[in-house]
């Protein structure tokens, strides 16, 4: 019951809180009680059923289930989830006080909790396939938040992108629950009936791959993510960093090497489609980037940029490859919820939302740029950050492929590297070294300390620590992760 409890309970409690007429500080302590309820089911049930046989709650055919199981692959995103989600709400607590609408807000943010662990817990494609719907269904009102014409237009091309997504993972799932076993095996599960033409399976697994892939971002699916920007901050937090980009390259991850299988892709062109289209949007969105001014929107196209990273991983089609694959998508996670968080806390205290009005605030809010500094680096890749581990193991792992695609792949690495510390520096370098006779806007504080709270800054500098002891930890890390994933 216990896995069960992890993906449910938040569901229920979310739907509990539309009934009940709250105060803001009943709302607090319920959804933080709730949101940390979550956290240890889902860790307990992880240390307690790791690799435990599935569990069928229906059953419709012979390979139509939904069913549960936590494998080395559920493990590794179902704890990343489980760790970031509690520290997210508090930080969601404090930066949603002024905001209205905030029962139907928390209500959702709850229910998405429990359907990221669906994803997370799923046997089979098609219990991911019902949840990785349900969490477009559950996002989109956090999306629409704010209920004005922008946020009612991201909503809407959010929607048409995660169903055009969808639509075309829907047919990846039909021929994996047809010809494939009725639960996820690493290494692949997928029989090619005798008669059928290779390339009609290739096609059918690039179809999964882009429709997936929305949710990743990759082009040309990556311009809802650009729109979502206009969400709240602890939503486009969770959006870019822990919860719907994420499972997306989670369920890229699990089409790839526990549904169509590397024997059957590798070497072949839908491998060589899906690696180019990884590699294009690891350079295009670096470039974009550094040309955007606003503040999130360079971080959103960052997170495009850093999700291929994963997918170029993915494509490799090699272990290496995927556990390095597997380090990014954790590391990527931590960095990026703490730069979203940051640039909120700008917004939220000096409502400041471009890059060249930050100029000299660095002083003002040293905990918010100073985690800004950490999350950077590691985002990066500087060493000892795990950042540059991940980075590192993938490059080699692309090198090491001996394809030309591989050398590609290492040097869009390089490449964009050298982009995002073309446009993360540039933020810090104008918040803590503004230009020769540049005075501060008249609203911001002329001395002290301007940082937010505690319910902002414990977060803040919570992720930013768990993230250098996972970079100082990367060696014991990559093992851990080689163990669940490979054995």
């Amino acid at each position: 019951m216990l896995m069960l409890s992890a993906v449910f309970f938040p569901m229920l409690m979310g739907f509990a809180l539309f009934l009940i007429k709250s105060e803001d500080r009943t709302r607090r302590i319920y959804v933080m009680i709730v949101s940390c309820i979550t956290a240890v089911l889902s860790i307990a049930s992880i240390f307690t059923m790791q690799g435990e046989p599935p569990l069928t709650l229906i059953r419709l055919g012979e390979n139509l289930t939904l069913s549960f199981q936590i494998d080395g692959l559920g493990c590794i995103f179902g704890t990343m989830v489980s760790i970031l989600w509690p520290l997210a709400t508090l930080y969601a607590n404090e930066y949603m006080s002024p905001e209205h609408g905030k029962d139907r807000f928390f209500a959702f943010y709850m229910a998405a909790f429990g359907v990221t662990l669906g994803i997370a817990f799923s046997a089979n494609i098609m219990t991911m396939y019902l949840f990785y719907e349900l969490l477009t269904l559950s996002t989109l009102p956090l999306v629409m938040h704010e209920l004005n014409n922008k946020a009612r237009y991201a909503g809407k091309v959010y929607l048409i992108y995660s169903m055009s997504g969808a639509a075309l993972g829907f047919i990846a799932m039909v021929f994996l629950i047809q010809f494939g076993g009725p639960t996820f095996r690493f290494g692949g599960s997928i029989v090619r009936p005798e008669g059928m033409d290779t390339n009609m399976l290739l096609l059918v697994y690039l179809l999964g791959f882009f429709g997936f892939g929305v949710k990743a971002a990759v082009l040309p699916g990556h311009k809802w993510l650009l729109r979502a920007s206009v969400a709240p901050t602890p939503v486009t937090a969770l959006l870019h960093a822990v919860a719907v980009v994420k499972a997306g390259v989670f369920a890229v991850m699990r089409i790839t090497w526990y549904g169509f299988g590397p024997e059957l892709l590798n070497g072949t062109w839908a491998q060589n489609v899906a690696m180019g289209a990884a590699i294009l949007t690891i350079v295009y969105a670096s470039a974009r980037a550094l040309r955007t001014k606003h503040l999130k929107r360079r971080l959103a196209w960052s997170t495009v940029s850093n999700l291929s990273y994963i997918l170029l991983g993915v494509t490799i089609m090699t272990p290496t490859a995927l556990v390095a694959a597997l380090v990014h998508m954790v590391a990527h996670a931590f960095f990026k919820i703490t730069l979203f968080f940051d640039v909120g806390a700008v917004h939220y205290k000096m409502h400041r939302d471009y890059v060249p009005e930050i100029e000299g605030c660095g002083r003002l809010m040293p905990v918010v740029f100073g985690t800004f500094i950490v999350a950077s680096l590691g985002i990066m890749g500087v060493p000892p950050m795990a950042g540059f581990t991940s980075k590192w193991m993938l490059a080699t792992s692309a090198v090491e492929s001996g394809t030309v695609l591989g050398c590609c792949g290492a040097v869009a690495l390089i490449i964009s590297a050298i982009l995002t510390a073309l446009y993360l520096t540039q933020i810090i370098m104008l918040a803590f070294f503004p230009r020769k006779n540049r005075t501060l806007p008249e609203t911001f504080p002329r001395s002290g300390r301007f940082d937010p709270n505690y319910r902002m800054t414990v977060p803040l500098i919570g992720i930013s620590a768990i993230a250098v002891c996972l970079g100082l930890a990367a060696n014991g890390a990559v093992e851990l992760i080689e163990q669940l994933v490979i054995g």
